[in-house]
């Protein structure tokens, strides 16, 4: 994209970005998804906050070494240039959402339970529409929203310093 104060312009920036994004949603999407697995307790809770720093580090790799080259490969597919940010941000997301939530319905079953079997993948279609559900919607409404804000005040903050100047 062009110029879009929306979308981090640099490396830096996409740190920040991934980092607002990741945080959000790990902190959201795991403690949901357990609890409607396992109920609202106080106890599945501190187990799930236990397991949130791994889970963390699992998105931060997985998204720009798995999920962005599949998703850039993806986009020409279904948007054309033309199409609004609007246009290209939603399918951006989706297909994000998508491949995110297939890679951790699995692995993060494993994490969760400390165990590397055959069950979430015999459980996938039962447990799948339901993540990505509330996966789609986390970062749809709030995840990415609150991600663009910050680069729109990192940019209007840029662009007040550069005219102070």
């Amino acid at each position: 994209m062009k110029e879009e104060t929306r979308m981090p312009q640099n490396g830096k920036e996409f740190i920040l970005f991934l980092a607002v994004i990741s945080i959000i949603s790990v902190n959201t999407i795991a403690p949901l998804i357990m609890a409607l697995q396992f109920g609202f307790t106080k106890a599945v809770y501190l187990q799930t906050l236990k397991t949130i720093p791994f889970m963390w580090i699992i998105v931060v790799l997985i998204v720009p070494f798995i999920v962005e080259p599949i998703v850039n490969n993806l986009m020409p597919k279904f948007t054309q240039p033309t199409d609004s940010f609007n246009a290209a941000t939603l399918f951006h997301i989706f297909f994000s959402v998508l491949i995110m939530s297939i890679l951790l319905t699995v692995i993060g079953t494993w994490v969760g339970t400390r165990t590397i079997s055959m069950e979430p993948i015999k459980t996938f279609f039962y447990n799948w529409p339901r993540n990505f559900t509330i996966a789609f919607f986390i970062e749809l409404v709030v995840a990415q929203p609150l991600a663009r804000l910050a680069m729109i005040l990192i940019h209007k903050q840029r662009a007040n310093k550069t005219v102070n100047s």
